[in-house]
């Protein structure tokens, strides 16, 4: 399932799908592909949508990932249910469905694979008011609530499902939902209810994502994984704590002082004299120049930092510059949780989460919990704090 776009993922979903978002320099629908392939799935169909040609682009028939992968699109966002239903002439007998923007991993989902019946994956957890609950009586699900504010259980729909034909017989009879869509699980609801049995199967690792702080999180789960992996160029006096991945055709510049865990990708200009803290992602094409300080954050590809500036618990798009002397504040002075939409994310240090071509001039200051839209032109000696939307222009 890799139609939507993930609108709570804005501004970083604004030019791309959810399931393209990077953690550890890979898209996570990859690190979910690799983690199905590994539970013994090799035939693939990718339902695709929201700027598909990436979807498409990236992963080809899945030749790299020895796998095959067909695809069928849902031209128009009209839920979960919907975008099944487009898949249906690709489907045959049994099948696993999964939403392409979690992560689960191998061992849970070989259960699943081994499971009879119809089976719905199922996660516990300490708050689910953005997530999908169901209700369990003994060995079989009873009800499934959609993103309930006082849910009935800690019991989370993991969003990955065994179906057999018969699912498609209820997504004929899906009525759209409140939201002005025909949802899967109001599908699985109405096979409960003609008396069907829902398997629920217990996973024990599962990684979703709501906020685009989500993916800083995950991004430290991966980054802890990592395996030290140099293919770049070191000038003399660099200073590496590994584990740190290099990728080809990357230059470590002298005085250069790297803490791993971190990943830098392919043909990277890293330094002089720059400090890139542990938990940090870099894309491929990326420039990190002399004075820079880097600390918990994703930088997309083929952005640059080239001067004198600070980037803290922070989310960088793609093909952004920043100029000399940014500054990304990612603590409150009283220390309290940082907000964004006074939405409450759980963190103390968050930066800014900046879109895709942002232009930010010289000595800008970025306040904690900004959410800076693709296009955007930050003029120099401007402070920013909030909510800036696209194709902005502040001078």
């Amino acid at each position: 399932m890799a139609a939507g776009e993930g609108s709570r993922m804005r501004p970083l979903s604004y030019t791309r799908p959810k399931v393209m978002l990077p953690i550890a320099n890979q898209p996570i629908i990859e690190h979910l592909l690799i983690e199905i392939r590994e539970a013994g799935i090799k035939e693939f169909v990718f339902i695709v949508g929201y700027h598909d040609e990436q979807v498409r682009g990236y992963f080809d028939h899945g030749q790299k990932w020895g796998v095959n992968i067909e695809y069928c699109s849902q031209k128009k966002q009209l839920g979960t249910a919907d975008a099944l239903k487009q898949a249906r002439e690709r489907l045959s007998g049994s099948f696993i469905v999964i939403n392409g923007d979690i992560i689960a991993y191998r061992e849970d989902i070989a259960h699943i694979i081994k499971s009879e019946g119809i089976t719905m994956a199922v996660f516990e957890v300490e708050d689910g008011r953005q997530l999908g609950m169901v209700e369990l009586s003994g060995d079989r699900v009873v009800r499934i609530y959609e993103k309930s504010l006082k849910p009935p259980s800690k019991i989370a729909n993991a969003g990955i499902y065994r179906f057999g034909p018969e699912i498609f017989d209820a997504i004929g009879q899906t009525l759209r939902s409140p939201r002005g869509e025909y949802e899967i699980t109001d599908s699985i609801q109405i096979l409960i209810d003609s008396g069907i049995k829902v398997n629920p199967q217990p996973i024990g690792q599962w990684l979703d994502f709501s906020y685009p702080w989500d993916l800083l999180a995950a991004n430290e789960k991966f980054l802890v994984q990592l395996k030290n992996n140099n293919h770049g160029t070191c000038e003399k006096n660099t200073a590496i704590k590994e584990p740190v991945s290099i990728g080809t055709g990357t230059i470590i510049r002298s005085g250069a002082y790297l803490v791993g865990p971190m990943v830098i990708g392919k043909d990277c200009d890293i330094g002089p004299n720059c400090f890139i803290r542990p938990y940090t992602s870099i894309g491929d094409n990326c420039h990190i120049g002399n004075g820079v300080e880097l600390k918990n954050s994703i930088i997309m590809k083929e952005s640059k930092i080239p001067h004198l500036s600070y980037v803290g618990d922070s989310i960088i798009g793609e093909g952004c510059n920043l100029g000399a002397g940014t500054k990304i504040a990612n603590l409150r002075l009283d220390g309290k949780n940082i907000t964004v939409n006074e939405r409450d994310t759980g963190r103390r240090k968050l930066g800014a989460i900046i879109g895709d071509k942002v232009e930010i001039g010289i000595n800008v200051s970025i306040n904690v919990g900004c959410l800076i839209g693709n296009d955007s032109q930050i003029g120099p000696g401007a402070t920013v704090s909030g909510l800036i939307q696209p194709n902005t222009k502040i001078f």
